[in-house]
């Protein structure tokens, strides 16, 4: 009897630990910008144009409490962003090389709208793709390394690439990095699945005389490891120029979902799909993650649940069980919801809330990223609506990346409560940190009664600012009794500070 007390005792603590959301999660969007398919719309190239209709993005987003950005900024060897080393992207003013007029920088004014409303900006960008339609090689300015380093490229399936085994190419996709790291204040550098192109039937990657001039040690039969060291070189490169800049700045990548298929390796998924990374992209993400040179993973996992060849539950497991402990972050394929051309789980009920629930079983799951923006934003089958009732229902905090050392955040000092007529405002005095530790804002937490609660519950955070004065009038006015009240500070490593001392006033 005592045993089966002390069991019950113990299911109920367990079950008061998960009541919850949970106040850490990666809630992520990515904004692709290649061929307009999110953003800025084709139609739609005037400059106060683009920026009313990216406020309009990011308003949305933060309806549905998402968190981070992920900001394809470098589609095809262009930019949009003000850069040395590339042109302007068609995408942005529909000519290359072309400035916005009115001038501004596009990852500029998004970095600062999305700091308004507390995300992240991941910066998405594409390491060895120049082109995306068939000989699309008139459209690209005449001042592009293209024109004045052809040597650098390869043509495959009548589209151009930089050539991944050339120390040149390496050496420029770390200069490129490392000016956008430099000059603007992002959260991490993400690649998608682009790292070898898919494989394109009836041509060959015509790589044999790069391989035969440098090959680095390997055998003439062993092009396709050359390949993978090529990727392997310029991952760990990046990593290394990346946090020789700002070390709070992460790496990701976003993978094809599977990596291998348990009949080519027994390491591998339980799946049957028809691509590879290992095999086919030469992209060996496994390695990458047990070496440290990433900071968190993303693998699209765009099969619904139960899929016969790539079932997302199957996936979902192995993921959580081969991430080494890095940041697992589920890339969710909401693009196919309500497409009559995908199979029927995907116009049937929501298979993104129920991936959703699924990923609840997974504790090593950080969050998710959602492709795309605008079928997410189209709440289609509700799932805006869900996400606002349930699962984003309160705001989350980044998860800190287990890659990174960081320190805590700064604990906010001197905090009191200060009435002037019929405003009540909470004051403390404003955080000033090294590079590095700045603030990134702080959070108030606000608790009914005379007592500090659950520090851990998003339900009881208040709101965040980057102010350190907030009248309580502006963010609930219908606040009445007595209520407690902690601010905490978060550092750029997205560390939160111990609470200030508590504060008790009745409103």
């Amino acid at each position: 009897m005592r045993k089966s007390f002390l069991l019950f005792c113990a299911l109920l603590i367990s079950a008061n630990l998960f009541s919850h959301p949970p106040k850490r999660e990666m809630r992520a969007v990515w904004i692709a910008t290649v061929a307009n398919i999110d953003w800025p719309n084709r139609n739609r190239l005037g400059v106060e144009e683009q920026r009313a209709d990216m406020i309009r993005i990011l308003d949305e987003f933060a309806k549905n409490n998402i968190n981070t950005i992920v900001f394809q900024i470098r589609p095809t060897a262009d930019a949009l962003y003000f850069s040395p080393y590339e042109p302007w992207s068609h995408w942005v003013t529909g000519q290359q090389g072309v400035a916005p007029d009115p001038f501004y920088d596009p990852l500029q004014f998004v970095i600062e709208e999305a700091r308004k409303r507390f995300m992240a900006v991941h910066v998405w960008l594409n390491p060895y793709r120049v082109t995306i339609r068939n000989n699309a090689t008139e459209q690209m300015h005449p001042d592009h390394i293209f024109f004045r380093h052809p040597e650098m490229f390869i043509r495959y399936g009548n589209r151009y690439y930089f050539d991944p085994g050339l120390d040149e190419t390496r050496a420029f996709l770390n200069k490129v990095v490392r000016d956008i790291v430099q000059r603007y204040d992002i959260d991490a550098i993400h690649f998608d699945d682009y790292f070898y192109q898919y494989p394109v039937r009836n041509d060959v990657w015509n790589d044999q005389k790069t391989f035969e001039n440098n090959p680095r040690g390997f055998a003439p039969n062993q092009i396709d490891a050359w390949r993978r060291n090529n990727v392997d070189l310029i991952i760990k490169e990046l990593s290394k120029t990346i946090k020789s800049v700002k070390p709070w700045v992460e790496f990701g990548i976003s993978p094809f979902g599977v990596w291998r298929n348990i009949a080519s390796d027994p390491r591998g998924s339980n799946t049957r799909a028809g691509i590879e990374n290992y095999d086919d992209l030469y992209a060996d993400i496994l390695k990458w993650l047990r070496k440290g040179w990433i900071d968190y993973v993303v693998p699209q996992i765009y099969w619904h649940i139960g899929h016969p060849a790539a079932d997302y539950k199957t996936l979902v497991e192995w993921w959580s069980e081969n991430s080494y402990g890095k940041n697992l972050y589920i890339g969710m394929g909401v693009y196919k919801m309500g497409d009559p051309r995908q199979p029927e789980e995907w116009n049937t009920g929501n298979e993104i809330v129920r991936q959703l629930h699924l990923n609840k079983n997974f504790p090593q799951v950080d969050g998710v990223m959602y492709f795309n923006t605008t079928r997410f934003l189209a709440n289609i089958a509700g799932l805006n609506d869900s996400l606002q009732a349930n699962f984003y229902r309160y705001p989350a905090l980044i998860p800190i990346n287990r890659n990174i050392e960081g320190k805590p955040a700064t604990t906010p000092e001197n905090f009191s409560i200060i009435r002037d007529g019929n405003n009540t405002f909470l004051f403390w005095d404003k955080i000033e940190q090294p590079v590095g530790y700045e603030l990134a804002y702080y959070v108030v937490y606000a608790f009914r009664g005379r007592e500090v609660g659950d520090l851990n519950n998003p339900a009881n955070i208040l709101t965040r600012t980057h102010s350190n004065l907030v009248n309580l009038r502006d963010i609930d006015a219908n606040l009445s009794g007595n209520y407690t009240f902690v601010v905490t500070s978060v550092n750029r490593f997205h560390h939160e500070s111990a609470p200030t001392r508590a504060v008790t006033r009745r409103l």
